[in-house]
């Protein structure tokens, strides 16, 4: 009886860890999808915005940077990487929900409502889960982006451009890249800069978590009863922009660091302290927070998104839809 007890619990168990990650992997695909398509144009400003060294600007501003993308590249240049992102997103928004929820339930008390401390510590082990796929979707993702900025340079200043890395400039796809990186370094390759990655991830995941966790909670209808979907909403902008953009120092340096194509004027750098020393010399503290304004346009849409998506139950419709077609 014990025995057939334990592995009813076991069953149990495993059902509800499966089907919980089946939720996270739908809820987070189809946020991620959505938020990806609304604001990537603006995260390809932000990536060449602060890639861009002094003595090399191309871009005065974030319009000014896509106006330009759409008449040298045409619309769907503004849309480069993309793919990238649709692909990976899914399981990265997965990883960090489930992640989420997952150290939250084992640091809770009883049921009992988690204190500020847990709730940043959550939002620790989040981030650091999702390193895992965040660092290589970026890594290519960033190759892409830029890539166009790369292009311009070597047409307005010829000499002044030239490979820095094992890339060529020659419209890379990211299959090409992948297939590059993963002969000339190992897998190695595809993981650059994630030190820089847990050190932007893990602190943004302290600050969004808590604080939406706590701006969700003013507006909720009773003791027990869920937030109104447009206070998840809200909640989800406010936290995501706040965290992104305390964050964003760490996210010029990470972007420096992962990309393997810069111009010859433009400096590189052997790990994070020296991409530091190098900006806060050549640059100034200001560069630290390049496309700073481009990273909250982008961050607040996606979150909100992503958490009435989550609050909203879309993969409990469709998990309990799909065996009524099957039927």
């Amino acid at each position: 009886l014990t025995h057939s007890l334990t592995l009813s619990l076991s069953l149990s168990l495993s059902l509800s860890l499966s089907l919980s990650l089946s939720l996270c992997l739908i809820n987070g695909g189809v946020a991620g999808l959505i938020g990806v398509t609304c604001v990537f144009p603006i995260d390809l400003a932000k990536t060449r915005l602060q890639n861009q060294q002094n003595g090399c600007r191309l871009y005065t501003s974030m319009s000014d940077c896509l106006m330009k993308t759409i008449r040298s590249e045409g619309y769907f240049g503004m849309y480069r990487g993309a793919a990238v992102n649709l692909t990976l997103v899914t399981p990265e928004k997965a990883i960090k929900l489930a992640a989420n929820d997952f150290f939250r339930f084992h640091l809770s008390k009883d049921g009992q409502k988690l204190t500020l401390a847990r709730e940043m510590l959550a939002g620790c082990g989040a981030g650091t889960c999702q390193v895992i796929v965040t660092t290589p979707m970026e890594m290519l993702k960033i190759q892409l982006q830029d890539a166009g900025r790369i292009a311009a340079q070597r047409k307005l200043m010829p000499q002044a451009v030239t490979p820095g890395g094992p890339v060529e400039l020659k419209s890379p796809t990211a299959m090409q890249l992948t297939r590059q990186l993963l002969k000339e370094k190992g897998i190695a390759g595809l993981y650059k800069g994630l030190g820089a990655t847990l050190l932007r991830d893990v602190p943004f995941s302290v600050i969004y978590f808590p604080l939406f966790a706590n701006l969700n909670n003013l507006g909720k209808r009773g003791a027990d009863g869920p937030a109104p979907f447009y206070v998840s909403f809200i909640s989800g902008c406010i936290a995501g922009s706040t965290a992104a953009v305390a964050v964003n120092p760490v996210d010029v340096i990470k972007t420096r660091l992962q990309s393997l194509t810069r111009g010859s004027q433009e400096d590189t750098y052997s790990g994070v302290i020296d991409c530091i020393r190098k900006i806060l010399r050549h640059e100034g503290p200001t560069a630290f927070l390049k496309g700073a304004y481009c990273r909250a346009l982008v961050i607040a849409p996606l979150f909100g998104i992503a958490q009435v998506v989550y609050f909203l139950g879309v993969g409990e419709y469709i998990l309990s839809y799909l065996p009524k077609r099957n039927n």
